[in-house]
């Protein structure tokens, strides 16, 4: 396997994001079952000076969306962030896949060896694309898919490391011990 912008981005990004929705799916039913309001569980975080869960799925849906847009050259779709039920935040994921699997190939892996320009808060970045996809989008995704598993399983939601992982990309089981 070529180890382009699209192999490492968008098959990451598919897995994860089908991973964390899963477990909103889950979350769900636990809010049901413990009387616990959706938006109470949004508006969760692990300390006081941290976002809350609804800004890390929010967050962790925009890098998988602009991240490989920045590198294609192409405009990634805008969301108002304005989400206050898991309900709604698998509605986002599932847009955000949508998106993600609608990204053309070629033009992603053209953007390989480019320089991109973009901002962060005041502040204009130059990297180079794959730098950009390994060292600054795939870490910020993780981070904040991370920290919402974290969140929910602080609140007593019951997953473990199978449902972070989801179903891995050409992992096969050859043996049992």
């Amino acid at each position: 396997m070529t180890l382009s912008p699209y192999a490492v981005a968008v098959p990451t990004f598919i897995t994860t994001l089908e991973a964390l929705d899963a477990i909103l799916a889950k979350a769900v039913e636990f809010c049901a079952e413990k009387k616990i309001d959706q938006t109470v569980m949004c508006s969760t975080r692990l300390m006081p000076d941290m976002l809350t869960f609804a800004r890390q799925v929010m967050i962790a849906c925009d890098h998988a969306k602009n991240g490989p847009s920045r590198i294609a050259g192409s405009e990634a779709p805008r969301f108002e962030d304005t989400e206050t039920t898991i309900d709604q935040l698998r509605e986002r994921i599932a847009k955000t896949l949508a998106y993600v699997r609608s990204i053309d190939e070629a033009a992603l892996n053209a953007g390989a060896g480019k320089v991109i320009e973009f901002k962060i808060g005041p502040n204009v970045m130059r990297q180079e694309t794959m730098l950009y996809l390994v060292h600054f989008v795939l870490p910020n995704f993780y981070f904040h898919v991370t920290t919402a598993y974290a969140i929910l399983r602080a609140s007593g939601l019951g997953i473990g490391k199978r449902d972070f992982l989801g179903a891995v990309p050409g992992l096969t089981v050859v043996g049992a011990n």
